[in-house]
């Protein structure tokens, strides 16, 4: 996973809308287009760079792709927002 990747992937509301309609579960490609007012191949496009910076996964079951959140890319998201504003805090900026 690279950060890079992974702030680039959440930069965009879209795929922000996304990510949250996955903290409720996993929905097919399907499901997550029917909340958005964009044909399905757009919304694979996003689903396409979530997956490339690791942020969701997908798993096949009969005819459908379910996507679900990585979280295990999220913790070290926040593991490493912790890290700097921690060592953030200790210089004063005056």
């Amino acid at each position: 996973m690279s950060f890079n990747e992974a702030f680039k992937a959440i930069a965009d509301p879209t795929r922000r809308k996304i990510l949250t309609l996955l903290q409720a579960g996993e929905l097919t490609a399907g499901e997550i287009a029917s909340h958005f007012a964009m044909q399905k191949p757009s919304v694979s496009h996003h689903l396409k760079i979530l997956k490339q910076a690791d942020l969701v996964q997908d798993r096949r079951e009969g005819q459908h792709i379910y996507y679900s959140l990585n979280t295990t890319v999220f913790q070290d998201l926040l593991r490493w927002f912790y890290d700097f504003v921690e060592k953030g805090e200790g210089h004063d900026e005056r």
